[in-house]
């Protein structure tokens, strides 16, 4: 027998995929909250405005969702192991130049090679997880991940405020570096391979068209309401068509598009995720200015705070997936939307008096929606797919949540645009950033309202036990 088919058959090593799967899962979520944290001491440290100052999460959010779907199928064609081991790579060199920004500019467009880096990790991680590991177990898998990605969420805002306030924010980059020098190392260890390539061609087109749409959309949120905005806008609405269509007919799309007509609980599950993620992701922007600017906390107090909502999500999100091997993925992932609703509903109330302990509470409640929502969700629509869809239906969820979140800080972005304006915030900008967040705040509750219908509508997972 030759060598080459026994390391074809080579079985993967569990144990270690889960652990990469785990590490990757913790990194990027931890630089996200963090550098929340960090984002005061940055602007002060540049004299930008507010609206360059959300490009330096927005970048990264647009560089990785405009990449996801294409690197989807590029894990698909070549390999998840190549794809994850070169994003992951890329991740960890960006971060370390991240540190050596000598502009705010420059930070933007490194964060954007950052995003891509995450792209290749995020839409393989899943997938692999869903690939390697037997249905029984796929919900507790799942889980360990998302309480992975709930663990970097609550670690980034008290060690990016620790770090911040006596390192400089610059720290917070030179400590991530570690820990992706790690996952690439276990990465070159672990035996067997983690998927089967196939030798398919790659839709070049389709992923272009697919970039400048998501780039048109986001930016032209940014320039609202300025002309060119809607402009943009409209140009990316048309793309959003034009994609469709594309992929509709050509012969190896990026995106199985069919998925979305055919499979309904893949579809609504994959926009109950775009609307949750477009409403609840810059809370953690927008309480880390409100903490800082109008009630004047330091980073690390600031820190602490914003602390309680991740540290729930994490002890909550292991049961939850648990909870939806046993129970229908969407009755639990659409009481958790609604909570969610409850949580953002009540930050709608901030003032320049409001007491701790109700800022407290409305991130606890946040938090238990977040992660009721989040775990059955993913085991519901990787549960929908056939096996040979894992990568596409993984990079579609990560994609659903990258546009989602990108969605989010967009919505923020064009608030700042229409109430403060590209002015730096100053004492004198006080009020205006209190008038942002509660605006912010009522629309993403509104969101979250919407998305209880979505998250309902997707139908059963699962057939029903007692139908003949």
């Amino acid at each position: 027998m030759s060598p080459s088919p026994a390391k074809e058959h080579t079985a993967p090593d569990r144990r270690c995929i889960l652990i990469i799967a785990t590490v990757a899962s913790f990194l990027t979520p931890f630089m996200s909250s963090s550098i929340n944290i960090a984002l005061p001491a940055i602007g002060a440290e540049f004299a930008t405005d507010a609206i360059l100052l959300g490009w330096v999460q927005t970048a990264y959010l647009l560089a990785s969702a405009i990449c996801l779907v294409p690197f989807g199928r590029l894990a698909d064609i070549q390999g998840m192991k190549k794809i994850f081991l070169t994003g992951i790579t890329i991740f960890t060199l960006s971060t370390i130049l991240c540190a050596f920004s000598p502009s705010v500019q420059a930070l933007v467009v490194i964060r954007m090679a950052q995003g891509v880096g995450t792209a290749m990790t995020a839409v393989t991680a899943v997938a692999v997880l869903t690939a390697v590991f037997p249905a029984g177990e796929r919900g507790r898998v799942l889980g360990i991940n998302v309480a992975a990605v709930y663990t970097g969420l609550s670690m980034g805002p008290f060690l990016g405020g620790v770090l911040t306030q006596h390192f400089g924010w610059r720290s917070i980059f030179l400590t991530v570096v570690p820990l992706g020098l790690l996952a690439v190392a276990l990465t070159l260890r672990a035996r067997g391979e983690w998927s089967t390539p196939r030798d398919e061609p790659f839709d070049r087109t389709g992923s272009v068209v697919y970039g400048a749409t998501l780039l048109a959309l986001m930016y032209g949120l940014t320039l609202l309401p300025e002309v060119a905005g809607f402009v943009l806008i409209a140009v990316g609405v048309v793309g959003i068509f034009f994609f469709v269509w594309w992929e509709s007919h050509t012969e190896s799309p990026i995106l199985q598009v069919r998925l979305f007509f055919e499979n309904h609980v893949f579809t609504f599950s994959n926009l109950a995720a775009l609307i949750n993620y477009s409403a609840t992701f810059a809370v953690g922007f927008l309480l880390s200015l409100y903490l800082q600017f109008n009630r004047g906390l330091d980073p690390q107090a600031a820190g602490l705070i914003l602390l309680a909502q991740p540290v729930v999500q994490t002890l909550i999100s292991p049961a939850a997936g648990r909870l939806s091997d046993r129970v229908e993925p969407r009755i639990v992932s659409s009481v958790g939307m609604a909570i969610s609703a409850v949580g953002l509903a009540m930050l709608t109330a901030l003032t320049e008096e409001t007491p701790f302990p109700y800022i407290l509470l409305s991130l606890v409640i946040l938090g238990t929606g977040y992660a009721l929502f989040s775990s059955p969700n993913t085991n519901a629509i990787m549960s929908s797919v056939e096996k040979r869809y894992y990568g596409v239906a993984s990079a579609t969820l990560a994609t659903s949540r990258q546009v989602g979140m990108m969605l989010s800080m967009g919505i923020v972005m064009m608030i700042f645009s229409v109430v403060i304006g590209r002015v730096a915030i100053t004492p004198a900008e006080h009020a205006p950033l209190l008038e942002s967040t509660a605006l912010a705040f009522m629309l993403f509750a509104a969101l979250c309202v919407v998305g209880v219908f979505f998250s309902l509508a997707r139908g059963r997972v699962r057939e029903d036990p007692h139908r003949t």
